[in-house]
C-alpha cells in the first residue's frame, strides 16, 4: 500500500487528475470532433468569430463537451460560470443571472452558463432559463450525453443550436494518450514509463470511445506499475486491465442508449439472427439492465412477431420469466438466453399484431354498436323475451363444431382482421381457416 501511495503521489504531481490535467487550451490540441472542428466547419467559425450563441452539446461521457465550452469561454473573453445539474437548483440560477446582469452592466462582458448533464433538470429547472436565453443575459452551453429531443424542452431547444459529438475513435484516443506520455510540464513526460507496443491500443478499445477514461486509465496503470532498480515503470496488458478491473458499458436504463439497445435486440430476433439476439442480450445484462424488464420485452416479442406461427414461443418466453425468478441472476440469465435464442430461429408472424390493431382500429373509428341479440345471453325471462340469445346456434351441437351465424355488429360484416401467413404452425391454421370459409360460403349459397 505505501508503495501505492508513493506512486500516486509521484505521478500526480499537480492537484488535478491527468485527464484535467491535459484538457486541450486550444482548438489546436482539440483531439476528434472532425465534422464540427475541422477547417471551415461550423463550431470551429464561432468559436474563431467568437460568434456567442446558445447552445446544446449531445455526445457520450468523454467526447469534449466541457472543453468546448472552455475554449468558447477562452476565444470571445466571456465570463464563464459552471453549472451541475445534479447538485444545482432554481435557487442557484438566480444566483447565475444576478451576477451575469452585473458582468453585463459593469464589464460589459457576457456570461457563458456551462451547464453539465443538462438533461437531468426537471421542466420547472429548464424553464427558468428561458427569459434569460432570449434577453441574451447568458449564453447557455448545455452538455448532454441524452438525446435533447427526449430530454429539454421544445421552449429551449428551439432557441439553442445543437451540435452532436460523436464517441472518440481508437486512433483518437491513442493521440490523447501519447501526448500525455510526452507533456512533461501536464501529463507524464518527466516520468521513466516504458509500454509494452499492444498498451496503448488495449487502452483505447477499453476506453469505449471516451477520452477522460482512457486517460484515467493511463493514469492507474502508471501508479499500479512498481519502479524497477532505475526507477522505471512498466506498464503491460495485465496491469491495464488491473486498472480496468471491468470494461464500463455506455449505458443509461432511462435513456437514448437503453432504448437503442433493446431495439437491436428485437430486431436481432426478428430478423432471426440468434447470434446477434445473444450479442445484445449480452450487452444489456453486463451494463446492468432489470433482467425482469428484458422477460418482459421477449414475452411481448413471441406475441407480437412470432404469434401464431409458433405458439410454443409465448410459453417459452413466460417459462423464462419464471425460471429468472426462481433463480435469480445470474444463474437465471441463461434461461433468457434460451428464450432469446428461441425466438431468434422460431418462424416468423405478426398477423395476429397487425389483425389486433385493425379491430382496435376499427373500434376507435365507428360507433359502437350494440351485441347482435343472438350473441346475448338470456339470463332471465324479460332478456329472452327481448329476443336475447334467440337463433343462437351452439357450435358442439352442430357436425365438426361448424355453424354459420354472424359475430360482427351489422356495419362490420365481412371484416377480415387475422390473415395468417404461410409460416410455421399458421400455414395450417390458414388451411383451416380456408376450408371453413369455403363450408360457410356454401351454406350461404355464395362462393
Amino acid at each position: 500500500m505505501e508503495l501505492f501511495e508513493a506512486a500516486a503521489e509521484e505521478v500526480r504531481r499537480g492537484a488535478a487528475p491527468l485527464a484535467e490535467r491535459m484538457r486541450p487550451g486550444s482548438l489546436d490540441e482539440f483531439v476528434g470532433q472532425a465534422h464540427l472542428l475541422g477547417p471551415g466547419r461550423v463550431l470551429r467559425a464561432a468559436i474563431e468569430s467568437g460568434d456567442l450563441h446558445s447552445m446544446l452539446l449531445w455526445g457520450p461521457p468523454g467526447s469534449g463537451k466541457t472543453t468546448l465550452a472552455h475554449l468558447l469561454a477562452r476565444a470571445t473573453k466571456a465570463h464563464f460560470v459552471a453549472f451541475s445539474a445534479v447538485l444545482s437548483g432554481v435557487k442557484e440560477i438566480r444566483q447565475v443571472i444576478k451576477e451575469a446582469e452585473e458582468q453585463l452592466a459593469l464589464h460589459r462582458r457576457r456570461t457563458i452558463l456551462f451547464v453539465d448533464e443538462i438533461h437531468r433538470f426537471n421542466k420547472a429547472q429548464q424553464d427558468a432559463f428561458l427569459p434569460h436565453v432570449e434577453r441574451g443575459t447568458i449564453v447557455l452551453v448545455g452538455a448532454t450525453t441524452e438525446n435533447p429531443s427526449f430530454e429539454v424542452i421544445s421552449a429551449l431547444l428551439s432557441r439553442c443550436r445543437v451540435y452532436v459529438l460523436e464517441r472518440l475513435g481508437e486512433a483518437d484516443l491513442v493521440r490523447i494518450l501519447q501526448r500525455a506520455l510526452g507533456d512533461r510540464e501536464r501529463g507524464l513526460g518527466d516520468l521513466p514509463i516504458e509500454l509494452e507496443p499492444e498498451v496503448l491500443g488495449l487502452i483505447a478499445r477499453l476506453a469505449e470511445g471516451d477520452g477522460r477514461s482512457a486517460l484515467n486509465i493511463l493514469e492507474l496503470a502508471v501508479m499500479l506499475a512498481a519502479p524497477d532498480a532505475k526507477g522505471r515503470r512498466r506498464v503491460a496488458p495485465e496491469l491495464v486491465r488491473e486498472a480496468v478491473q471491468r470494461k464500463a458499458l455506455l449505458y443509461d436504463k432511462s435513456g437514448e442508449e437503453h432504448y437503442n439497445l433493446i431495439s437491436a435486440l428485437h430486431k436481432s430476433l426478428r430478423d432471426s439472427d440468434p447470434d446477434g439476439a445473444l450479442y445484445w442480450l449480452a450487452r444489456m445484462l453486463e451494463a446492468g439492465e432489470d433482467p425482469l424488464y428484458i422477460a418482459r420485452r421477449l414475452v411481448r416479442f413471441a406475441s407480437e412477431d412470432v404469434g401464431n406461427a409458433d405458439p410454443q414461443a409465448l410459453g417459452v418466453t413466460l417459462a423464462a420469466r419464471d425460471a429468472f425468478h426462481f433463480l435469480g441472476s445470474p444463474e437465471g440469465e441463461l434461461a433468457l438466453a434460451q428464450a432469446a435464442v428461441y425466438l431468434a430461429c422460431a418462424p416468423k408472424s405478426n398477423a395476429v399484431y397487425t389483425a389486433f390493431d385493425a379491430a382496435r382500429e376499427d373500434v376507435h373509428a365507428r360507433p359502437a354498436e350494440p351485441v347482435p341479440l343472438h350473441l346475448r345471453n338470456a339470463p332471465t325471462p324479460l332478456m329472452a323475451d327481448l329476443g336475447y340469445g334467440k337463433g343462437y346456434q351452439y357450435a358442439h351441437d352442430a357436425p365438426e363444431a361448424l355453424v354459420e351465424q354472424a359475430h360482427l355488429p351489422e356495419a362490420l360484416r365481412g371484416r377480415t382482421y387475422y390473415r395468417p401467413t404461410d409460416r410455421g404452425y399458421e400455414a395450417e391454421i390458414a388451411r383451416r381457416l380456408e376450408q371453413w370459409r369455403r363450408w360457410r360460403a356454401s351454406r350461404r349459397g355464395g362462393p
